[in-house]
């Protein structure tokens, strides 16, 4: 009876924690529409990825063929290999949660109306691309991306294990370059405003791929280990040291974990030993084996 409970409540949970993401990533893919109906628009912006290579399609056949093609239309079919690089390779939750996202932002993209709040092109690229930053983030918060690039990136994260900054900076760069020759080299050069300042939000609040490195001082080792390895799944090495102010055998426990679960980590461990000392450090690439949580 209690196993039958215990599971109805794990099903009432998981099902409780869908709604909420999808309540999250829907509430996100109307900002993004509404970004661009209010800043990208106004400024002629190209934002960088799979949204950027869609509206400049669009702007270049209306421009040249006077034809203008639904945004829906080109977004989801330049999609459609990132989309199948995340059935195949990242996590079919997470890719049909990413695809909701797609076709959301793709039809409010399309319908909301337009609606300009200020000429300004500098404002336009600072807060637009502040805004284009939160949306993203909300959506890769609840295992989700807005598509494109974004599948891309992760791939090379999780299974590669290669840094793809330089590589969707490169991708980024090609759009703009086209974006300034045919169209404005201000717009581009805005645009690139635009994408970095949504890059630093995105940094800023998303640190699944970053990590951390912890340096532990305790007299609990081992139960410190056990910690970091519960709440991380990261195994850790014990050092053997001398504190030099008591001159007495202090124990430190090197491990490195994902930034976004330093927080939750030192807290657990100033549970098992409020006397430990923790220095945690930025870390700037980690080579070898690296256990990285996969998407669902």
């Amino acid at each position: 009876m209690n196993i039958s409970i215990r599971g109805e409540k794990e099903i009432k949970k998981l099902k409780g924690n869908m709604i909420w993401r999808v309540l999250v990533i829907s509430a996100a893919s109307l900002i993004i529409a509404l970004n661009i109906k209010s800043f990208v628009r106004t400024a002629g912006l190209i934002p960088g990825g799979a949204t950027g290579l869609s509206l400049l399609i669009q702007e270049i056949v209306f421009v040249f063929m006077g034809i203008r093609i639904p945004f829906t239309a080109i977004n989801l079919v330049i999609n459609a290999i990132p989309v199948y690089i995340g059935f195949r390779y990242i996590g079919k939750r997470f890719t049909l949660l990413s695809c909701w996202v797609i076709f959301l932002t793709s039809i409010l993209t399309d319908i909301v109306p337009y609606h300009p709040i200020t000429q300004d092109y500098l404002l336009i690229s600072v807060f637009g691309g502040m805004i284009n930053g939160l949306a993203i983030s909300m959506c890769l918060l609840m295992d989700a991306t807005s598509g494109g690039t974004d599948f891309i990136s992760i791939f090379l994260s999780e299974k590669r294990g290669i840094d793809s900054f330089h590589t969707i900076l490169l991708v980024n760069g090609v759009i703009l370059t086209i974006a300034g020759l045919v169209f404005s080299w201000n717009k581009a050069l805005y645009s690139i405003i635009f994408q970095m300042t949504s890059t630093i939000v995105i940094k800023s609040l998303y640190h699944k791929y970053q990590q951390a490195t912890l340096f532990i001082v305790t007299n609990k080792p081992q139960e410190v280990c056990d910690t970091i390895s519960r709440i991380s799944n990261h195994g850790s090495t014990i050092l053997q040291g001398e504190g030099s102010y008591e001159n007495c055998e202090r124990s430190v426990v090197y491990s490195v974990v994902s930034a976004g679960e330093a927080g939750r980590v030192i807290s657990a461990v100033y549970k098992v030993d409020p006397a430990a000392f923790a220095n945690v450090l930025k870390t700037e690439r980690v080579i070898g084996r690296f256990y990285q949580r996969p998407a669902e």
